[in-house]
């Protein structure tokens, strides 16, 4: 095989190349097919010998291990419960719980995790998201971890890497599901949303029963929204047009305060206004952020930029884009003695570097996405203001932003097209970004290759293409003055970017 060295290793970094199954912003990714037992094996050995070789755990050491709900995820699990074992640590079934949730679980136990999720893509992929006893993995991490080679003892796997052997999961342990509800019922104020009424877009994700409990837990009244068995790809990024429909008829039947979901793992959130419809995820995280009374914010360079232009914040750091950049901005931020530090992302996945105290109480730090906190923070933020949630975002300085992506993009080929503007000169790159984009936008003042190519025009409206880091697309954010006009730069600029193919 291919990815076999002469010695008898198994190469990670070969093995990514010939699965297919390689790592992105979130982990390890790929189609559930390729995603085998022994690939998913060897990945989570690697993982755990370069943790034991940092010291950062021991022979022995617990691994809390959890999935979502598609379809491949059981199988998965098992596979990286028998890597556990075999690497000398004791596999900790956490369940279908949220992404945040055993991280959480973990953290607090100084234990490593592993989240079997492929978050918010369709179900015939999947992915493998690696936490430390500290937290995510970072790309420093990542590459030690595919710098490596293990063994793969004989008779394990068939030809087609299908596990020979009986699962060694444990059954499931439930504390880390009780200990995420529970996170949140003690931080906010007893009975702080009695009088609301809010709805959970149930779907698949695995934080449906979570968000319902949570709810109920701080006195809201709830609504059961479009549970399904059928794994449903949410992308909070790209919402769907009848996850669109769906949440403007729930709000006219049932008078909701808002309506709240999340992706597929739990780590993005959904979180409408009282019509039903959804906030873009960065502008959810500013007002996050300003419930939480956050010093320092980090978010990545794609994001909305009334952050700033809010002036709440005394410090705010762009990144690239993906949680391993936003929590080495907020991990510098505290190096730097900042207290009260948050990150999101255009996704919504709200980030706690630090602990945030308010009213007397505690939230403890989470550096990873969490989708519970955000909706929780703007239905307070807006019972502070005495402000329906629509209300609440006209309090934003009014700049909107639209995102969207083309679909089977291949990397490779998006990353080819997008060197022609991202070549080091400045001249020559604004010159190429005007030939593309100047007869619909106008004349370009600035372009940003922090990630991926981020073109700010006269008019102060920005596009910024940028390959997924997760799957074979290419994505298109925009910024405008409202936010009608957000949504027509991006159909235009989708109509411009399907040419490329």
């Amino acid at each position: 095989m291919t990815d076999v060295q002469n010695n008898g290793l198994l190469s990670i970094a070969a093995l990514m190349e010939s699965s297919g199954a390689k790592f992105g912003t979130s982990g390890a990714r790929g189609l559930a097919a390729d995603m085998t037992d022994r690939v998913c094996y060897a990945y989570t050995l690697a993982f755990l010998q370069a943790l034991e070789s940092s010291g950062d755990i021991k022979k022995g050491a617990r691994v809390a291990i959890a999935g979502d709900f598609r379809p491949s995820s059981p199988r998965i699990m098992a596979a990286v419960a028998l890597a556990a074992h075999d690497a000398g640590c004791e596999p900790v079934n956490c369940g279908f719980i949220p992404t945040p949730a055993v991280a959480s679980y973990a953290m607090h136990r100084n234990a490593a995790s592993i989240m079997v999720t492929g978050s918010h893509i369709p179900d015939d992929r999947n992915g493998i998201k690696f936490y430390k006893p500290a937290g995510e993995i970072l790309k420093s991490d990542e590459q030690a971890m595919t710098a490596r080679s293990v063994s793969i003892p004989a008779g394990l796997f068939d030809d087609d890497g299908n596990a020979l052997v009986q699962s060694l999961l444990p059954s499931v342990l439930d504390v880390a599901e009780r200990e995420f509800v529970q996170r949140y019922v003690d931080f906010f104020p007893e009975n702080c949303l009695s009088g609301r009424k809010v709805g959970v877009y149930q779907h698949s994700t695995v934080a449906r029963d979570v968000m319902v409990e949570i709810l109920q837990g701080l006195g809201a009244e709830v609504a059961c929204l479009g549970r399904s068995i059928k794994f449903i790809p949410v992308d909070t990024e790209a919402i769907r047009p009848e996850d669109v429909k769906l949440a403007a008829d729930w709000a006219k039947e049932y008078d909701f305060d808002c309506i709240v979901s999340a992706d597929g793992d739990g780590d993005r959130p959904l979180v409408s206004d009282e019509n039903g419809i959804w906030l873009r995820g960065d502008v959810a995280g500013v007002l996050c952020a300003k419930y939480l009374q956050a010093s320092c914010v980090a978010t990545p360079v794609s994001c909305n930029s009334a952050v700033e232009k809010s002036g709440w914040f005394k410090r705010v750091d762009r990144t690239r884009i993906g949680s391993p950049f936003v929590i080495a901005a907020m991990n510098e931020a505290i190096a730097d003695g900042a207290s009260s530090v948050v990150g999101y992302e255009a996704n919504g996945g709200f980030l706690t570097a630090t602990d945030i105290a308010l009213n007397g109480r505690i939230l403890p730090a989470l550096p990873t996405r969490d989708a519970v906190i955000v909706p929780l923070a703007i239905l307070m933020l807006a019972q502070e203001y005495n402000l329906t949630i629509s209300a609440l975002l006209e309090t934003l300085p009014q700049r909107f932003t639209y995102s969207d992506r083309l679909k089977e993009f291949p990397t490779a080929l998006s990353q080819s097209r997008l060197s022609a503007l991202n070549t080091g000169d400045t001249a020559r790159d604004i010159a190429a970004a005007e030939a593309l984009l100047g007869a619909a936008f106008g004349s370009v003042v600035a372009i940003d290759n922090t990630d991926g190519v981020r073109v700010t025009f006269e008019s102060a409206e920005v596009a910024h293409l940028r390959p997924s880091g997760n799957a074979p697309e290419l994505r298109c954010y925009n910024e405008a003055a409202s936010d009608a006009r957000a949504v027509e730069m991006n159909r235009i600029c989708m109509d411009i970017l399907e040419s490329w193919r």
